[in-house]
């Protein structure tokens, strides 16, 4: 199985980008019309934190998200598959330059930044935001994700992440010692906190107005590292994505991670609005509840 889902994306990897994308449109039409769950999900989502929006506008949106979603996944062909060459032409960095500069570490800007932490959001572009520091970073870079439940699939997930650079893959199994330990060494961390994880080690702040369990993972590896955030979104466009390299938070973390989260999910907000369709919101953002609160998604 694993050796044909390669075989497979290895052929889709050499297709014209337009060619891919048109495939990814019709598998993501063929999803929001069959994969009910999810599009009800997406839809849910969307009514929470857009309420302003017409019936007609949300279900527009939840087909985009589905067919974004198709787009990025099929694009993991050339970029877990193809030539470096053709991942770097498909990339364009954007931002303050400086940043930039900092977080590819190409030059002595690293030991005058001190340590580093991007916040990489869950836009349908968050794995090439990845590969591509993967590729140009000089220096080691670190990031903590979800195992699969497919130990084929995780395997090549695993191996594709880590075609790149310097790289160190962690589960949330594996703790913190190691990580801050890395952030205080020079290893840039790549953090995606903003999906719910369980009631576990989280707490309730708010997202669009909604009361979200949210891990203050961002607030406290940036305090017991020293660490700056830079907040890092990747945005696909016609001819491939759109890396912008924020400036780092003001006044983050603070002595209330609570308070750090918040403000967390505040500037998220904002980047959302900016392009809502290439967020992720076939996940359950809000399936945690408060004691006593009622599911969101029956």
């Amino acid at each position: 199985m694993r050796c044909l889902l390669i075989l497979v994306m290895s052929v889709l990897s050499h297709l014209p980008l337009g060619v891919l994308r048109g495939l990814g449109a019709l598998v993501g039409t063929v999803l929001y019309k069959t994969v009910t769950k999810r599009a009800h999900i997406a839809r849910v989502n969307l009514k929470l934190c857009f309420p302003e929006w017409s019936d007609e506008r949300t279900e527009e949106a939840v087909r985009a998200v589905f067919k974004n979603f198709a787009k990025a996944w099929l694009d993991r062909a050339w970029l877990w598959q193809g030539r470096a060459q053709t991942i770097q032409a498909r990339i364009k960095w954007i931002g303050e330059p400086s940043w930039v500069a900092r977080l590819l570490n190409t030059s002595e800007l690293q030991e005058k930044s001190g340590p580093l932490m991007v916040f990489a959001p869950h836009f349908v572009g968050l794995d090439v935001g990845w590969t591509a520091l993967s590729m140009q970073r000089q220096g080691p870079l670190s990031t903590i994700y979800t195992p699969q439940s497919s130990k084929a699939a995780d395997q090549w997930m695993r191996q594709s992440r880590a075609r790149f650079g310097e790289v160190s893959l962690f589960t949330r199994e594996d703790g913190v010692k190691r990580i801050v330990s890395g952030l205080k060494k020079g290893e840039l961390l790549y953090l995606l906190p903003d999906m719910n994880f369980g009631p576990e080690e989280s707490i309730f702040v708010p997202f669009f107005g909604v009361l979200a369990a949210t891990v203050p993972s961002l607030s406290r590896f940036a305090k017991l590292s020293g660490s700056k955030v830079i907040p890092m979104t990747t945005k696909m466009t016609d001819e491939g994505y759109e890396i912008e390299v924020h400036a780092p938070l003001e006044d983050f973390p603070s002595e209330d991670f609570a308070l750090d989260t918040a403000l967390m999910n505040q500037w998220l907000e904002k980047e959302i609005q900016k392009m809502p369709d290439q967020y992720f919101w076939l996940h359950k953002r809000f399936k945690t509840r408060p004691p006593g609160e009622a599911s969101l998604y029956e």
